[in-house]
């Protein structure tokens, strides 16, 4: 039998170059996939838009119905919260909790009716700006 103090004990850890390898392959693996991963994130938020301004639109829709007119500029969104100064038919609040802020946490755009429209509805995407590509693209609807 060998004893402890005969026989070499030897504890094998990762060498400089495999630990080197290992990081470059992740740094690879990064460099193809964050940009998928984050592309697909700003589509995602888009989306949330998307459906947040169509229930917005349904909830203009239901203060039309009840007061015959959708609200003004002035108003706003907040007509779908509280009664508007000197509207009697009003019979909301015609949403479940607050108005939404858009995914990238700025206040929808409200604009009512005007020439050729009923009203307005505007999410200015990332940037907050109108105009834009990809994620800083403004996601709209008209009624």
């Amino acid at each position: 039998m060998n004893s402890p103090s005969t026989s070499t004990c030897r504890h094998r850890g990762f060498t400089l170059l495999e630990l080197l390898i290992v990081l470059a392959i992740l740094g690879l693996l990064a460099v193809f996939v964050a940009p998928r991963y984050f592309d697909q994130l700003g589509r995602s938020r888009g989306q949330v838009a998307q459906a947040q301004l169509r229930a917005l639109a349904d909830a203009l829709e239901h203060y039309r119905v009840d007061t015959g007119r959708y609200p003004s500029s002035e108003q706003g969104l907040a007509a779908l919260q509280a009664a508007p100064a000197g509207e009697p038919r009003w019979r909301g609040p015609y949403l479940k909790g607050v108005v939404p802020a858009d995914p990238w946490g700025q206040a929808y755009r409200y604009e009512g009716p005007a020439a050729g429209r009923e009203f307005r509805l505007l999410c200015l995407g990332r940037d907050g700006r109108p105009g834009g590509q990809g994620e800083d693209q403004d996601i709209g609807v008209d009624g």
